[in-house]
């Protein structure tokens, strides 16, 4: 689904697909911008995700605070930061300087766990006995 910062005629568009898949998100659990564009294949990327996620209307149920930047860094600015901090706190994540832990609170709308960088296997084991 590709969506475009404007429509003709110069009327706001709709970020309604952002939003249903960051209903999705479990609580307890945290998803990146890029990743979030990635998913749903914004022209823009992660630039796109975070015009949507600043965008947010109140009240609709949206948990903004589960998007996250890519190495789980919290990028928006205060009162906001604090707040995010807060409500995922309120949910078991754990923010550490500004920063939530991917390992453990990573979500991936796809179901599958997330993929992470592994080692080559020469890394992972020098000394190879034979």
């Amino acid at each position: 689904m590709l969506l475009t910062q404007k429509k003709s005629g110069g009327s706001k568009m709709s970020w309604d697909p952002v939003y249903r898949l960051v209903k999705q998100i479990p609580r307890g659990r945290v998803l990146s911008y890029g990743a979030l564009a990635k998913a749903l294949r914004l022209r823009g990327g992660a630039r796109s995700a975070g015009r949507a996620m600043a965008a947010t209307p109140s009240g609709k149920g949206i948990p903004w605070h589960r998007v996250v930047g890519e190495r789980g860094k919290i990028l928006i600015r205060e009162p906001y930061a604090s707040l995010q901090k807060k409500l995922l706190e309120s949910e078991g994540v754990k923010v550490v300087e500004s920063r939530v832990d991917l390992k453990t609170h990573l979500w991936s709308p796809s179901g599958k766990p997330p993929k992470t960088k592994k080692l080559s296997s020469s890394r992972r084991n020098p000394t190879k006995a034979k």
